[in-house]
């Protein structure tokens, strides 16, 4: 498995197990209003969007970086 789809792989699930946060805590905030604040709903869409991006920008430059790696890898296969 190539460094590549190892990041894509390793990022889907991140991403996925933040999406599972989010709708934990969205619906948290949905069943329990009297626990929460007013702008509870905000400020977790706000949050998690935030983190949930962060991390697709982080994992496009690891992305170029890999394929990069991948190439280098390959090349010197083709040299020995």
């Amino acid at each position: 498995m190539s460094k590549k789809e190892r990041l894509i792989l390793a990022v889907v699930i991140v991403e996925a197990a933040l999406a599972g946060l989010w709708w934990y805590l969205a619906s948290y905030g949905m069943d329990n209003p009297d626990r929460v604040t007013a702008d509870f709903q905000q400020v977790i869409g706000q949050t998690m969007g935030m983190a949930m991006g962060a991390l697709l920008g982080l994992g496009v430059i690891l992305f170029l970086v890999a394929a990069r790696s991948d190439r280098k890898a390959m090349a010197g296969k083709t040299r020995r």
